[in-house]
């Protein structure tokens, strides 16, 4: 097996730039299963020791606790040397009374509550709630976070917002983050933003992304993260009891995804490699967001993204079902 160093890309013509792998911050808000703190932190440092720089959080993830989480992991390290991406849209504020778990699939007490908000007042109070969870003096990248049912007041007033704190430095490069692709096409093509986050949606399994989304990437130069890269777990195990994008998995994807597991095999490569390292293969995306609950899944993932794959691997993939 050979190994390289994480090659770097820039952000548009942000001047930000990020390490082709990112470091994911929702399994440390404890998306799905509790997550300790010790382990939380340990997952940041192997991403660091990895040669990971590009951190990704919201507000969203674990109200609150991957920020707080993240930015906790990352003190006492250099900080011209790594970059922070969160996001924008949700403002979280308490609630009046805690009643069971936060019942938006992250294990943590539902003692704050997620509003919906992308005015250009509620973009600053969500970049400075942010900022002191983190514990930071500035935010790299900031994202419109899952504007789908908000698309005419985020492009009216939180993009501008954002445009405007660009413009004085407070953020160096902004961008839209979802899990659809036609209005992160309309970021891409109406506005100045320097990167999208596309989250499942050019993946192994589902490459809906690359029909117009990436191809006005491209044209624009804005570049693209690519996130959901296993598809909440499919592609990295497909099993009877996997998630497919956060909801069981449909059989016939199942059977799909351990169609690519079999083709991978014979190549002597883990799925999980194939499907972290394919976003890689088009040229407007710029970085992969890995997301890891343990020192372990990280430094695994670095590994086998290090790994040499045969270029063969990919003529055998798409002929298994992935165009």
């Amino acid at each position: 097996m050979t190994v390289a160093p994480l090659r770097t890309s820039y952000l548009g013509t942000s001047g930000v730039q990020v390490t082709e792998l990112a470091f994911g911050g929702a399994a440390i808000g404890n998306l799905f299963t509790e997550v300790s703190d010790d382990a939380a932190s340990a997952a940041v440092a192997a991403a660091w020791a990895g040669g990971i720089r590009a951190f990704d959080t919201a507000p969203h993830y674990g109200l609150g606790l991957s920020e707080r989480r993240l930015g906790a992991a990352l003190r006492g390290y250099p900080r011209d040397e790594y970059v922070i991406s969160t996001k924008v849209g949700r403002l979280l504020e308490p609630m009046p009374a805690a009643s069971g778990p936060d019942q938006e699939g992250f294990a943590v007490p539902a003692g704050m509550r997620r509003v919906w908000d992308f005015s250009a007042d509620g973009v600053r109070r969500s970049l400075a709630d942010s900022l002191a969870r983190l514990g930071l003096d500035r935010i790299d990248i900031a994202l419109i976070h899952d504007p789908d049912d908000h698309e005419e007041q985020a492009f009216r007033e939180a993009y501008p917002a954002l445009e405007d704190l660009r413009a004085q430095g407070c953020l160096g490069a902004i961008g839209a983050g979802m899990n659809q692709n036609e209005m992160l096409t309309r970021f891409v093509t109406d506005t100045d933003v320097d990167v999208v986050l596309a989250a499942g949606h050019f993946t192994l399994l589902d490459q809906t992304a690359g029909q117009a989304l990436l191809p006005a990437a491209a044209a624009r130069g804005v570049s693209v993260l690519a996130g959901g890269v296993f598809n909440s777990g499919l592609l990295a195990a497909p099993e009877p009891n996997a998630l497919y994008d956060y909801r069981a998995a449909p059989a016939a994807l199942i059977t799909r995804a351990a169609r690519l597991e079999a083709i991978c095999g014979q190549f002597g490569v883990p799925l999980r490699a194939a499907a972290a390292r394919f976003p890689m293969r088009h040229p407007a995306v710029g970085s992969v967001l890995i997301g890891a609950r343990s020192a372990a899944e990280i430094t695994d993932a670095i590994a086998l993204w290090q790994a040499e794959l045969p270029p063969a691997l990919w003529d055998a993939l798409a002929d298994g079902g992935t165009r």
